[in-house]
């Protein structure tokens, strides 16, 4: 398994980019939806670090994972098992459902999946 560098830094980014997001913006746009878009790009830049075969199926596998933890959050599993007081359970988990979050989701994988793409065609042009 070969580690993608050029992932290593996008995701560094991406991460930064959600702190800033997280610490200093408090609105109803960015911080829940463009958060959530990023938040999708950041799980799917993490794994493309080690994942370097198929970038649609990683695409797939990081959206239904987004919508297991949007799921999860409509059946309030943090209250469920006892955690809504745990402030790191109900931010890794969530605790509001909102349909928003899905069509986040949704543009994260395919910007995600579309910036693959680009980095992808640009290091094979230039290795040709």
């Amino acid at each position: 398994m070969a580690i993608n560098r050029k992932y290593i830094y996008i995701t560094i980014v991406i991460l930064i980019f959600e702190l800033i997001i997280a610490c200093y913006i408090r609105d109803q746009f960015i911080r829940p939806f463009v958060g959530d878009v990023l938040a999708v790009m950041l799980v799917f830049s993490f794994l493309r670090i080690f994942h370097n075969k198929n970038a649609l199926n990683l695409g797939f596998g990081v959206l239904l994972f987004s919508f297991t933890i949007e799921i999860l959050q409509y059946v309030e599993f943090v209250k469920i098992v006892g955690l809504e007081n745990n402030k790191f359970a109900t931010i890794i988990l969530g605790a509001t459902f909102d349909w928003l979050d899905i069509l986040a989701y949704i543009i994260g994988v395919f910007l995600s999946l579309f910036l693959d793409k680009k980095i992808n065609t640009s290091i094979n042009t230039k290795e040709a």
